[in-house]
């Protein structure tokens, strides 16, 4: 088996990349949660405490464990990592060119792990000051710099990190670095493809990047994607050559195009199904609303899975173009394209209101360990209830603060090996 594939959403699970609250949940207020598409503040010391008991469920099953942070700082060992992350972070778009020669410079010296931290959890104008950098100086030169207070951001935080399986996601043979719908998350593929790219354990490995296109020198091809966003909790590799692709609030037909042109073109997928969605905050992905509990089973909340319009594309008789099929059932064409006979369907528990509710708190997020083994909150007892009910192993984490960011197991596994199914 490689060392990096992933083909269904339930075979065994290997090798995880997931975020360990720290800095960048520290950073929300208030004031910016909504601008940083959060919709409330964390406890960030008890979301920890809950993350760590998510990782320990996770290795007390087997699966190898990766932290972005760490992964991050140990690329950044590399010196063309380091000057590659900070030519893209720190540039006269994001921070004005005033101020661009000084603080690459001073970023340049930092060392790997600090680094790491600030290109995920942002960095002030008065952590600037304490570093000894001189701000006073840098006022003079920098509108940015001399018209804002200590506490403004040189570096924006990016708290969305927390839910890894978006800014990236490995489809069969290659991974898939995701241009981002909110200008809140776009630089968080920077930092996974300086991982890629640049970590040991990555540029030793033979895999494909499915988009965007890197040059030969490994150098992250920094694009206007306009309006083709993808973020991969919208994207399922479901076994057979196909892959869903939510079509959602965060996910454009464009991209899918994209994505599908390029995996067909390889020879990794011969079907990728369009899942047409309502564009709602409350289920902004495919994977808030649907995932796979087992072979044949999964788990919806009917009032969006049921609307959902599937639209399958084929490769097509001439190279890059597409043969385009309506389903007439979503339900019916992921078991059409996992080949099983009746798929077994675990609806959102309890009446509407807690249906909703439950929704809301992830209850439909869950993330399979193995088939039949799944992770979900606690909280989500009516749900969690219907899922063994069915014959499915629920375990249970606490994610009173964690799902404050809308998201469960699902959104905070970004899956690097699972056995095939």
């Amino acid at each position: 088996m490689s060392e990096f594939f992933v083909g269904s959403e339930i075979g065994k699970l290997r090798k995880v990349l997931v975020h360990r609250p720290d800095l960048e949940l520290r950073r929300l207020t208030p004031s910016n949660h909504d601008e940083l598409l959060f919709d409330d503040v964390l406890w960030v010391s008890r979301a920890r405490e809950q993350h760590d008991a998510f990782v320990a469920e996770l290795r007390s099953r087997g699966v190898e464990v990766y932290l972005l942070h760490n992964l991050l700082a140990e690329a950044l060992e590399d010196e063309s990592a380091r000057r590659a992350a900070v030519e893209a972070a720190v540039t006269p778009y994001t921070i004005g060119p005033g101020a661009v020669a000084e603080l690459r410079g001073m970023a340049l010296e930092a060392m790997p792990a600090e680094l790491a931290r600030h290109l995920i959890g942002g960095l002030t104008k008065g952590e600037l000051r304490a570093g000894g950098v001189d701000v006073d100086g840098l006022n003079r030169h920098s509108l940015l710099a001399g018209a804002t207070t200590d506490d403004a951001f040189v570096l924006p935080p990016l708290p969305n990190s927390l839910f890894t399986r978006d800014s990236s996601c490995w489809i069969y043979g290659g991974v898939s670095l995701n241009p981002m719908q909110w200008p809140a998350r776009r630089l968080e593929g920077i930092n996974m493809a300086l991982i890629y790219r640049y970590h040991p354990m990555f540029r030793q490995a033979e895999f494909e990047f499915w988009y965007p296109p890197l040059d030969p020198l490994g150098e992250f091809e920094a694009r206007d994607f306009g309006k083709a966003a993808l973020e991969g909790g919208d994207v399922m590799p479901i076994g057979n050559g196909a892959v869903l692709v939510g079509m959602s609030e965060r996910s454009t037909g464009r991209m899918i195009e994209l994505l599908a042109q390029s995996l067909f073109s390889k020879g990794a997928a011969d079907r990728v199904i369009a899942c047409q969605m309502t564009k709602e905050r409350g289920h902004m992905h495919l994977d808030t609303v649907f995932t796979f509990l087992d072979r044949d089973a999964v788990t919806a909340y009917p009032k969006v899975v049921e609307n959902i319009n599937a639209f399958s594309l084929r490769p097509g008789g001439q190279e890059g173009a597409f043969e385009i099929t309506r389903e007439t059932s979503f339900l019916d064409a992921v078991a059409d394209a996992t080949g099983v006979d009746t798929l077994r369907v675990v609806p959102t528990g309890g009446d509407d209101y807690q249906a909703a509710r439950e929704q809301w708190d992830d209850a439909n997020n869950v993330v399979a360990i193995e088939p039949g083994v799944v992770i979900s909150y606690d909280k989500n007892e009516y749900t969690n209830a219907l899922i063994r009910d069915a014959g499915v192993e629920v375990v249970t984490i606490d994610g009173s603060e964690l799902g404050k960011g809308r998201g469960g197991g699902h959104c905070m596994t970004c899956p690097l090996l699972r056995d095939p199914i």
